[in-house]
């Protein structure tokens, strides 16, 4: 089987199994849904989605995220999960950007 094989049955068995899958994160594009995805693993959705709609309105597409300094999209991140900060650093033993 090639990858592209591969990759298709894949697809096709989720398609089957799980035809509606949904989820508590909100986004308009597969590249906010993979930066929120992303996120969601230090926090909870609800706090996730109070985060990206402002971050998502600065850096809407790959492109221009890939073009921002590290510093300002960790501002967005902060200013909304810093309570989380504490938890966060005792899973990865220091603070993100410090």
């Amino acid at each position: 089987m090639t990858r592209d094989e591969r990759y298709q049955f894949i697809l096709d068995y989720f398609k089957r199994k799980e035809p509606n899958v949904s989820t508590e994160l909100q986004f308009g594009s597969a590249f906010q849904l993979l930066c929120a995805t992303l996120l969601s693993a230090q926090c909870t959705d609800k706090r996730i989605n109070e985060v990206t709609p402002a971050l998502f309105q600065r850096y809407p597409t790959p492109q221009l995220m890939a073009q921002a300094e590290p510093e300002d999209i960790l501002e967005f991140i902060h200013s909304e999960l810093s309570q989380r900060k504490s938890q966060t650093s005792r899973c990865h033993g220091t603070y993100v950007g410090q």
